[in-house]
C-alpha cells in the first residue's frame, strides 16, 4: 500500500504506545469516516487493551440519539460545525468507560458542499474530562483521499494529546 499504509501503521502504532503507557482507553465518534478511525485502530494486534468503542453517528440522528448532541446545536450551526464535533466527543466521553475520545464530522465529497463549506472541510473534535480541543481541516482530493486524510490527522492529534498530558504530568 506504500507510504500511505506505513504511515497510518505508525500513528496508530504511537497511539497505542501512548495511550498502553497511560492505561488509559479511547473512544471514537465518526461521522464522515464512518468508523474507518475505529477500523485502524483495531487493525492493530491487542488494541483492545486501549480501544474501548467507535460510535459511527452518520446521521444527524445518531448523532442526538447516540452522543446526546442536542438537536437546537445541528440546527444553528450545520452538522459539520465546530459546535457538533465538540458535542460528538463530548458525548463519547460520557457515553463511553474512557479517558480519551475523538470525533469528526465533515464534508468527503463529492457532494454536499454548502457556502462556506466546501468539500473537504473537516471538523475533529478530541478531548478528556478536563476539556475537548477542535480543529477544522480543507482537505483535498477525492472521497477517499479526504477521509483517509481526517482519519490520520484524528490519529495524530489523539497521540499528541497524551503525550502533552504525560509531559505535563
Amino acid at each position: 500500500m506504500g507510504t500511505g499504509a506505513a504511515t497510518l501503521a505508525d500513528a496508530v502504532q504511537a497511539l497505542a504506545l501512548a495511550l498502553r503507557a497511560r492505561q488509559w482507553r479511547l473512544a471514537t465518534a465518526e461521522s464522515c469516516t464512518g468508523g474507518l478511525i475505529a477500523a485502524a485502530c483495531t487493525d492493530l494486534a491487542g488494541s483492545s487493551d486501549w480501544f474501548e468503542r467507535g460510535f459511527v453517528t452518520y446521521s444527524n440522528a445518531a448523532k442526538t440519539d447516540l452522543l446526546g448532541v442536542d438537536p437546537a446545536v445541528i440546527q444553528a450551526h450545520g452538522a459539520v460545525s465546530q459546535e457538533v464535533a465538540a458535542a460528538m466527543a463530548q458525548g463519547a466521553l460520557q457515553r463511553a468507560p474512557v479517558q480519551l475520545a475523538v470525533a469528526v464530522t465533515g464534508i468527503a465529497g463529492p457532494g454536499g458542499a454548502v457556502p462556506g463549506k466546501p468539500v473537504g472541510t473537516v471538523w475533529l473534535g478530541w478531548g478528556t474530562a478536563a476539556g475537548v480541543h477542535t480543529e477544522r481541516l480543507q482537505l483535498s482530493g477525492d472521497r477517499a483521499a479526504v477521509r483517509a486524510a481526517t482519519v490520520l490527522a484524528a490519529l495524530q492529534r489523539l497521540q499528541q494529546a497524551v503525550v502533552s498530558v504525560s509531559s505535563s504530568v
